[in-house]
């Protein structure tokens, strides 16, 4: 049986025991395919700035997957992620944040953190992970007459206005920096206004003021410098990727119906395009497929620098199969597919967008530091 995603490293919080057969993995894999149609039917109509998905966010919800998260296995939050980035890629992005900020509290908090996060989720809370800082004021943790606040903001928190439990990270008045939980309501200000991203529009990313939010002292969670802990913060990007994957599968059965449609997919040359996108699409997959393995499942057995080495890679390989995919599908649909409502539009918007994850270049020459220090035959590298 595949192991729970993200086991705690610390004997703080113990790992929830997942006892369950291979049918209710199964049944939420299958939840999450519905969720993502539906949301793939609705996508134009949310596809307007500072949107946000709420329906589909209560069908995440009515569905269980937003409570299925706390003990999904690895191999199906792969399925259940990727069905959601087929449906809508600003929906998959909130619920990965969700997916995230669970395994940050299951691995570093306390147990009583936990219990008390998931009675919320099972509530209908949706999380989130808000940790880049806005540069002119970034989040700190100061003591004001001896209670505990937050000053400062964050920027391209997904989610905002929307969340009522962000976990985020800010700097102590020692210099550490720790993650936080929150609970900030109508507190604090949300201003969408300045996310003018051509892609990702309906998740409400935008900027935070926190300041005035209390903190209180068990919505502290683990120690400094946890949040960016290896393997784990490099190394559950897999996560995001599975989410493009998705978005790629839907763009692959876009253009099948195209050319079925137009009754052009005996073209030799849209035949090529159409067989160069179907690797692309099943190389992402198995990219991710394999990474997720490694990241979670296999993970006591590797050293974290070889996780991180190898999902770094995996978030290279992702990114330039999607962008290939990408221009086969509008070399091979042309003009159409630029043009609002086709889906194609919307969906190459969101995912060029999803992509520009932070730092690509330093993920790629960090795992080739790794490659070539290793002494081990090519062969052996990742196994």
């Amino acid at each position: 049986m595949s192991a729970v995603v993200s086991l705690p490293t610390r004997a703080k919080c113990p790992p929830v025991q997942d006892t369950r057969a291979a049918e209710p993995s199964e049944a939420l894999v299958r939840a999450a395919r519905e969720v993502g149609e539906q949301a793939f039917a609705s996508a134009a109509n949310c596809d307007a700035d500072g949107a946000f998905p709420t329906s589909e966010v209560r069908a995440l919800h009515e569905a269980g997957l937003l409570a299925g998260a706390l003990t999904v296995e690895a191999a199906a939050l792969r399925d259940v992620l990727q069905a959601l980035g087929s449906g809508s890629l600003p929906l998959g992005r909130l619920f990965e944040g969700h997916v995230n900020a669970i395994a940050l509290v299951r691995r570093y908090g306390r147990h009583e953190q936990f219990e008390r996060l998931a009675r919320e989720i099972r509530a209908g809370g949706l999380l989130g992970v808000w940790n880049t800082d806005d540069r002119a004021n970034p989040l700190r943790l100061v003591r004001r007459r001896g209670r505990a606040q937050l000053e400062g903001g964050k920027v391209l928190a997904s989610g905002a206005g929307h969340i009522d439990r962000p976990l985020v990270t800010a700097t102590d008045e020692k210099g550490e920096r720790l993650m936080l939980i929150p609970q900030i309501g109508d507190q604090g200000l949300a201003n969408l206004a300045r996310w003018t991203a051509q892609g990702m529009r309906a998740s409400a990313t935008g900027e935070f003021d926190f300041t005035g939010v209390p903190v209180a002292p068990n919505e502290i969670v683990g120690a400094d410098g946890d949040y960016e802990r290896e393997p784990y913060f490099s190394g559950g990007a897999w996560r995001f990727a599975a989410v493009q994957a998705g978005a790629m599968q839907r763009l692959l059965d876009c253009l099948r119906e195209h050319l079925r449609s137009t009754n052009r997919g005996g073209d030799p040359h849209q035949a090529a395009r159409l067989g160069q996108a179907a690797i692309a699409v099943e190389t992402a997959a198995l990219w991710v497929e394999r990474a997720a393995a490694f990241a979670e499942e296999t993970a006591l057995s590797h050293a974290p620098e070889r996780i991180v080495a190898y999902v770094n890679l995996m978030r290279i390989a992702v990114e330039t199969a999607a962008l290939e995919l990408m221009q086969l599908v509008q070399r091979s649909v042309g003009l159409k597919a630029f043009l609002r409502p086709n889906p194609i539009e919307r969906i190459s918007r969101d995912l060029a967008t999803y992509l520009r994850q932070p730092n690509p270049d330093r993920a790629l020459t960090i795992a080739a530091d790794w490659v070539l220090e290793e002494h081990a035959a090519a062969r052996e590298l990742w196994r």
